[in-house]
């Protein structure tokens, strides 16, 4: 293809992402009050149990700006199928067929950690407001914005999925012989601390109960990775 059927080829695959994009938010506009439910249910089961579980906002544009931020989040997410599918359609013809072979199971693997990723950050999300709450002591009571519990849980579910995609990366630098597998495992145990000290560090809520569930994963997935490499390797 000539450079100007490349650009308009993009334009295309561009439009389509656009209109992807903006159907998406406008489901996610209309079903905003059920996204909202299932966002406040881990704070009405621990925190707001028994008692008013309502976020409050100081302004009269506050809850209008959430539900625009949530709007173009949900755009972004429930679109991203499409627009991903549009991407891999776009660079699909100049791959080869054995980096086809390789594509198709890593972008499998990327979807399905990152959303086991955030599924492990909404189980433990739970039990961290639980320990946030009480850790105050008696006689404070929690009064929450939508700005910061909602950034809260979403913040952290994004931080547990990109971390959830570390043995794509180790795996990718096995097989381009950036790493080895002999080299992985001699690095084992400082790998263990620096995996602990920066689950411990990157976790929003610096709760243990979050710490740990991004600590034990990423210990697990490291031994995955090497078996994995060991595998590929043969």
């Amino acid at each position: 293809m000539t450079l100007g059927e490349h650009l308009g080829e993009l334009r295309r695959r561009l439009i389509v992402c656009v209109v992807a994009f903006v159907v998406m938010a406008i489901v996610t506009y209309l079903l905003y009050p059920q996204i909202l439910t299932f966002f406040r249910h881990p704070y009405c089961e621990t925190v707001g149990k028994g008692n008013s579980c309502d976020l409050y906002v100081t302004g009269p544009l506050t809850a209008f700006g959430i539900r625009l931020n949530v709007t173009a989040y949900g755009g972004l997410v429930f679109g991203s199928p499409v627009m991903l599918y549009e991407l891999w359609r776009f660079v699909t013809p100049g791959l080869r067929a054995n980096e086809k072979r390789y594509a198709i199971p890593f972008v499998v693997a990327t979807f399905a950690l990152f959303g086991a990723g955030a599924f492990v950050a909404w189980l433990t999300f739970p039990h961290a407001l639980g320990f946030l709450h009480a850790v105050g002591g008696p006689g404070i009571k929690d009064i929450f914005s939508p700005n910061s519990y909602l950034g809260l849980i979403l913040a952290l579910m994004a931080i547990f999925g990109l971390a959830f995609e570390f043995p794509v990366v180790l795996v990718a630098l096995e097989l381009a012989n950036v790493l080895t597998t002999a080299r992985l495992r001699k690095w084992r145990r400082a790998a263990i601390v620096i995996l602990v000290v920066f689950a411990a560090v990157i976790t929003p809520s610096s709760d243990p109960f979050s710490m740990l569930a991004l600590a034990v994963p990423l210990v697990v997935f490291y031994e995955g990775s090497i078996a994995v490499g060991r595998l590929l390797g043969k």
